[in-house]
């Protein structure tokens, strides 16, 4: 996987759109933030729950990780794409839109 196929999975969901923040590609729903490239787009973020992330490491302890600080510890999950399965990134991507998208919209649009 790369940030080519992380980008077209992103923006595969539903009123998704590609912005930027902090110099990096960042992915929003309602204008909110469910995922993102790193700098060097070698990695991905998703905004997860905690017991969303813990699923995924248990899983691939070497692909994701907790992003750094506060924000892995409430979800924000790192991937290393190389090594990423593109399944598992579009899951993960699918449950960060739903915990980030309004109601309304979650209800409009069934990702799952």
């Amino acid at each position: 996987m790369n940030a080519d196929d992380f980008r077209e999975l992103a923006l595969s969901l539903p009123e998704s759109v590609e912005q930027s923040h902090m110099k990096h590609p960042d992915f929003r729903v309602g204008n909110k933030v469910f995922a993102s490239l790193g700098p060097d787009e070698s990695w991905g973020m998703v905004k997860l729950t905690p017991a969303q992330q813990a699923v995924l490491m248990k899983a691939d302890a070497g692909t994701y990780q907790p992003a750094a600080g506060a924000w892995g510890c409430h979800g924000y999950t790192k991937i290393t794409l190389e090594s990423a399965d593109p399944d598992t990134v579009r899951q993960a991507l699918i449950d960060a839109w739903c915990n980030t998208a309004p109601a309304k919209l979650r209800k409009l649009h069934d990702v799952r």
